[in-house]
């Protein structure tokens, strides 16, 4: 029996894992051509396809499903294993940790120190971007943990681990003049910057305005939440922050606080894969008690 030409299986999980050939030649820098006469190559060891093709989109087969199975899990193990081998052998740890650009960076910035001794033998790098990007990314073992608004969806994600840290209320502010009417009802009188409709919080404030039967008009989303803020401070539009930085927001001498939903909620849980639970930053974090930074206190 000849041996399994492993770059070959390599090609075929990462094509199976990105949807499509040319998906999973830009992720290992190579051609699409390359990525699919290397799949040919392995269809021929294993006498069947691997993927029924038509035109750009291709649909694994029963054989292909079978052994997308074993791929998976022996190229999890082997990047288990340089994670293990890495963490033994380095002097300083790199915890690469995703931060979803929804959340507030004070807050991220704040849990995260948490996360990193005193004696410097962890060193901490972060990237930014949506859960879904980030979510993938920890799948492809790119990172090490992600700080998110949204909790995980076990249906989808196999050996990843999530925990809930803590949650703040939102909070509605404003520049002088201020809008006349009561909250909430002052919020159809200015334009709206909301945070944007893929993240946890802007699907949530779009239904509390739709159960308040409230007809707001908005100015911008962003998936950035200092970008946010910083629209807020230069134009009349109306902004959210979580409640328990208003102290913080009303510093400015020309902003004020119109309301506070406290059925609204920002919230933030780590989310990591399961190999990564001996590490001493997400053990930190696990084990730490956040009570008194969501509810304001520090």
């Amino acid at each position: 029996m000849s041996h399994l030409n492993y770059n070959h299986l390599y090609y075929f999980w990462m094509t199976y894992k990105r949807g499509s050939v040319t998906a999973a030649a830009e992720a290992l820098f190579l051609t699409p051509q390359t990525v699919t006469g290397q799949i040919k190559l392995l269809e021929q060891r294993f006498s069947g396809e691997l993927f029924i093709r038509r035109g750009p989109k291709i649909t694994p087969t029963e054989l292909g499903h079978l052994v997308y199975r074993y791929a998976d899990r022996m190229f999890s193990l082997s990047y288990e294993m340089l994670d293990i081998v890495n963490y033994s052998q380095q002097e300083k740890l790199l915890f690469e940790v995703g931060v979803a650009d929804a959340l507030s960076k004070r807050l991220a910035s704040r849990i995260l120190l948490s996360a990193v001794p005193p004696d410097g033998n962890i060193r901490l790098r972060c990237v930014e971007s949506t859960h879904d990007l980030l979510l993938s990314q920890l799948a492809e073992h790119k990172l090490d943990m992600i700080l998110s608004d949204c909790g995980l969806d076990h249906a989808q994600q196999n050996g990843v681990l999530s925990k809930k840290l803590g949650e703040s209320s939102i909070a509605f502010f404003a520049n002088e003049p201020l809008p006349t009417l009561d909250f909430p009802a002052c919020l159809e009188q200015r334009s709206l910057l909301l945070p944007s409709r893929t993240s946890a919080l802007g699907r949530k404030l779009s239904t509390w305005f739709d159960g308040l039967g409230l007809n707001v008009s908005v100015l911008g989303e962003f998936d950035d939440a200092a970008l946010m803020k910083a629209f807020g401070a230069y134009t009349d539009g109306i902004f959210v922050a979580p409640a328990i930085y208003t102290e913080e927001i009303l510093a400015n001498p020309n902003t004020r606080l119109i309301g506070i939903a406290k059925e609204l909620t920002e919230e933030y849980h780590l989310l990591f894969a399961e190999r990564m639970i001996q590490h001493p930053s997400v053990q930190q974090l696990c084990n730490s008690d956040f009570s008194s930074l969501f509810s304001g206190q520090r």
